[in-house]
C-alpha cells in the first residue's frame, strides 16, 4: 500500500474580519494586474504554533495575487483561495504544531487555487494581511475560539456563484430529439487528487480515460457528450449533477480508480445508488468520496439532510430499474472484452454523484490503484482502448433497450 494517498497587527486587525469576502472584491483593473501565476516559496513559508493555543501561517509567494481566507466547519479548517498559485508539494511545508493536523492544496476552480489546513480544534482568524515588495508575504494568525463563535464565522455565506463552476460544454438539447446526451464525470481533480500511487493520481488517470471515452462516443455518432471537468480542476460533487442537468444529460457516467486500504480489490466494478451499501467496502468508498469533497471546501450535509430521502425514493421508483439495466449492459460488454472485473462486479452505495432522481447514473470503478495489476492496466493505452470500447458498446445496448421499453410503455 506504500505510496497510496495520505494526503499584521494594529489597524490591520480591523480589516481581517472583512477578508472573508472582501478579497474577492479585487476585480477589474486591480485584479488584472495581479492575475499572473504565482509560486509558493517553501523556504520562506511555515505553519507554526502561536502562544498557548494559536497558529501562525506564513506564506511567501513569488508575486502578489488576489486572495481570500475564511474558516469552515465539519471538520474545522482554514481555507485560503488564491488567484493561481503553484503550491508544489505542500506536505514539505515547514510545520511544527499539532494544532494543524493536515494540509492539502491544488486547483479549486478555473483560475483559482486553494490551500486547506485542517485544524485540531475550532479557531478563528485574528489577523490576515499581505505585504508586498520582492514578491508577497501573507501572514494569517488564528486564535482559539469556542463552538458558538467558530460556528458563526464558519457560517458566513459565500459570494453568489462562487462555488459553482461554469456550465458544461454543450447547449441544452431538446429532449427526445437527436443523439442521446451522455455526461462523463472524471472523478476528483484539482485540490482533490483522489487515490495516489507511484507518482500518479486517480484524478489524472480518469481525466485521460474521460477524454478517450468522449472521443470514442462522439466518433460513434450515437451520442452527444458533455463532461463535468475537462482539466485538472476541482468540481464539487453536488455541482457535478448540476452541470449534468445544464448540459441536458440523459445518462451520467462517473469514472474512478480508487484504492482500498484493507483487503483485496481487483478489477472493474459498477456501482448504482442505494441507501444501504452492498458491503462495507462500498460504504467506505462512498463515505471517503464525500469526505474528500468536504475537506476541499464543500459541505454536502445540508443538502443531504433536506432532500436525501426524497431523492432516494424517486431514484428507486423511477430511475432504479433503468440504473440496473445500465449496469447489466455495461457488465456484459466489459466481460465480452475479457476485461477483469471484481468478484462482485455490480454493487451499490450512497455516492452523492448518483443521487439525481431522474437521470440514470452509474459509477464505474475502472480498477483499483491499490492493485499492481490494475494500476498497470490503467496506465496501458491498449487496455484503456478496450475499456473505452466496452463502455461505448454497453451504453449503446442500454440506450436501444431503454428506448424500446419506453415505446412499449407508451402504447
Amino acid at each position: 500500500m506504500e505510496g497510496l494517498r495520505r494526503r499584521s497587527g494594529g489597524a490591520l486587525r480591523s480589516v481581517a474580519a472583512g477578508l472573508l469576502a472582501a478579497m474577492l472584491a479585487l476585480s477589474g483593473a486591480a485584479a488584472q494586474e495581479l492575475s499572473g501565476l504565482a509560486r509558493l516559496l517553501p523556504d520562506g513559508s511555515s505553519i507554526a504554533g502561536r502562544g498557548w493555543s494559536g497558529v501562525a501561517v506564513e506564506l511567501q509567494l513569488s508575486q502578489p495575487v488576489p486572495w481570500r481566507v475564511r474558516v469552515m466547519d465539519g471538520p474545522p479548517r482554514l481555507v485560503m483561495d488564491f488567484r493561481e498559485v503553484e503550491f508544489g508539494p505542500v506536505e514539505d511545508l515547514a510545520r511544527d504544531t499539532d494544532r494543524v493536523t493536515a494540509v492539502r492544496a491544488g486547483s479549486f476552480r478555473p483560475g483559482w487555487s486553494r490551500l486547506v489546513l485542517e485544524l485540531a480544534r475550532p479557531m478563528v482568524i485574528e489577523s490576515a494581511d499581505m505585504r508586498t515588495g520582492e514578491g508577497a508575504r501573507i501572514a494569517v494568525r488564528l486564535r482559539k475560539a469556542d463552538e458558538a463563535e467558530f460556528a458563526a464565522r464558519a457560517a458566513a455565506p459565500e459570494p453568489p456563484g462562487w462555488a459553482l463552476p461554469k456550465a458544461a460544454d454543450l447547449p441544452r438539447p431538446v429532449q427526445g430529439e437527436g443523439p442521446l446526451t451522455v455526461v462523463l464525470d472524471p472523478g476528483h481533480g484539482g485540490i482533490d487528487p483522489g487515490a495516489e500511487r507511484g507518482g500518479g493520481s486517480e484524478a489524472s488517470l480518469m481525466l485521460t480515460l474521460s477524454r478517450e471515452l468522449k472521443e470514442a462516443l462522439v466518433r460513434d455518432g450515437t451520442f452527444r457528450v458533455a463532461v463535468t471537468r475537462a482539466e485538472d480542476v476541482f468540481v464539487p460533487l453536488e455541482d457535478r449533477i448540476t452541470l449534468a442537468r445544464e448540459a441536458g444529460g440523459q445518462v451520467f457516467v462517473s469514472l474512478h480508480a480508487d484504492a482500498i486500504a484493507e483487503g483485496e480489490a481487483v478489477g472493474a466494478t459498477l456501482y448504482t445508488l442505494a441507501e444501504e451499501a452492498s458491503d462495507a467496502a462500498a460504504a467506505a468508498l462512498a463515505e471517503r468520496h464525500d469526505r474528500d469533497d468536504l475537506l476541499a471546501g464543500i459541505d454536502l450535509t445540508g443538502h443531504d439532510d433536506l432532500v436525501a430521502g426524497v431523492l432516494m425514493d424517486l431514484a428507486r421508483t423511477e430511475t432504479g430499474p433503468r440504473n440496473e439495466r445500465l449496469a447489466l449492459a455495461l457488465e456484459a460488454a466489459i466481460k465480452r472484452r475479457q476485461i477483469a472485473m471484481h468478484r462482485h462486479p455490480r454493487q451499490a452505495a450512497g455516492f452523492s454523484v448518483l443521487k439525481s432522481p431522474d437521470m440514470p447514473s452509474i459509477l464505474v470503478e475502472t480498477g483499483f490503484m491499490s492493485s499492481d495489476a490494475d494500476l498497470a492496466r490503467l496506465r496501458d493505452p491498449v487496455w484503456r482502448a478496450r475499456m473505452v470500447s466496452a463502455l461505448v458498446e454497453g451504453l449503446k445496448i442500454w440506450a436501444r433497450e431503454d428506448a424500446a421499453l419506453k415505446d412499449m410503455l407508451r402504447r
